[in-house]
């Protein structure tokens, strides 16, 4: 069975890691189910359930079980999973080296991920 080159960053595992650990099936996996659309390049679904069904592979993350269907294996396939929080949304997200910016404010792609700026505490100063 086709093992996909799938990157899941630390936010992103610590996210997959809670549902499954206040699930009903605590020794159970992430399923995760992805398809073309979106502004990321993608759509998902995810669930936990106790065993992978038929067809299904299964990913280890650091003792993390992900299942993943046949079509998200492929689409997966040297993509880097994130999770993001910002005040606006909150989830899973997808960095995909090889596709194209949508031009939308909201894609994350490589050419438009967001600064960093960061401030020191000694320049600010109370009036």
């Amino acid at each position: 069975m086709l093992q996909p080159n799938v990157t899941v960053t630390a936010a992103a595992e610590k996210f997959m890691r809670r549902m499954v650990r206040f699930s009903d099936h605590p020794a159970g996996g992430f399923r995760l189910s992805v398809a073309p659309g979106g502004c990321s390049g993608y759509t998902s679904e995810f669930s936990v359930t106790a065993a992978p069904a038929a067809g299904e592979a299964e990913l280890a993350v650091n003792g993390l079980r992900i299942f993943l269907p046949a079509e998200s294996r492929l689409l997966l396939d040297g993509v880097t999973v994130d999770y993001t929080e910002s005040a606006l949304q909150s989830g899973l997200s997808f960095i995909n080296p090889n596709a194209a910016a949508c031009g939308c404010s909201t894609a994350d792609s490589p050419a438009q991920r967001p600064a960093q700026a960061s401030v020191s505490l000694s320049s600010i100063k109370r009036m």
